[in-house]
């Protein structure tokens, strides 16, 4: 019987390492024993499913669906998700979640003193087209402190979740703003060590999908393996 092929291990730098000493809680959760390998049964490749049907057009529209308008910038994100050849993945289920304009996430163990928005809950989800596109309306984020360290402060991100056919192919990362004065000192996003690695991390902005006199758009492509990918689980 021939043995399938791995995936070929990311090159050194370009995904962060699971312990990260300037990141306080990945000293923590980092595992101290080798991982253990898990072989998976068919019902945990193929299930459970997520549910196309469940996911509505107004679920990638975090600007609505409250009393009134949020407080802060409004903004599109979009982009594609791509495999290792550059093609675009379809049907992939992308979440998003951030924090309001004011660097405060809708949530009750948020201890920032910032003001919560209510017409802000900071979440949606939506499915990538054919050609692997996703597109969201949102609130620009803002920056927050996170008690790391001595006045640590988190550059302006957005949480990214990706699925494909089942919950067990689930992929995290971050999408940050460019030129954030923050990232020098964040120690998460400077867990990614390789220079080009961690600028893939950082969304570019969009001047041709801008709405005018209405949001500027920002492009974050994810790129799910290969020599270009997205650096993941940060």
């Amino acid at each position: 019987m021939t043995e399938l092929a791995g995936y070929r291990r990311p090159a050194p730098g370009t995904q962060p390492d699971y312990l990260h000493p300037a990141y306080a809680s990945s000293v923590k959760r980092s595992p101290r024993q080798p991982l253990v390998v898990l072989p998976h049964t068919l019902s945990e490749i193929t299930g459970p499913v997520y549910g196309h049907d469940k996911v509505r057009p107004e679920d990638a529209d975090l600007t609505q669906g409250h009393a009134g308008a949020p407080i802060g910038e409004r903004i599109v994100v979009s982009g594609r998700v791509l495999d290792e050849d550059g093609r675009g993945v379809p049907n992939a289920l992308v979440e998003l979640w951030q924090c309001s304009a004011s660097g405060r996430y809708h949530h009750p163990v948020d201890q920032h003193d910032a003001p919560i928005d209510p017409n802000f809950t900071g979440a949606g989800r939506t499915v990538t087209d054919a050609n692997g596109y996703y597109r969201y309306i949102t609130i620009k984020p803002g920056a927050y402190p996170w008690r790391n360290h001595h006045n640590a402060w988190r550059p302006a991100h957005i949480h990214l979740s990706l699925f494909g056919h089942s919950f067990l192919s689930r992929l995290v990362t971050q999408m940050y703003f460019p030129g954030d004065p923050l990232f020098p000192f964040d120690p998460i996003h400077n867990s990614v060590t390789d220079p080009k690695a961690r600028a893939r991390m950082i969304s570019t902005f969009d001047l041709e999908n801008t709405k005018p006199e209405w949001a500027l758009c920002y492009r974050f492509d994810i790129v799910l393996r290969g020599r270009q990918q997205t650096p993941m689980e940060h």
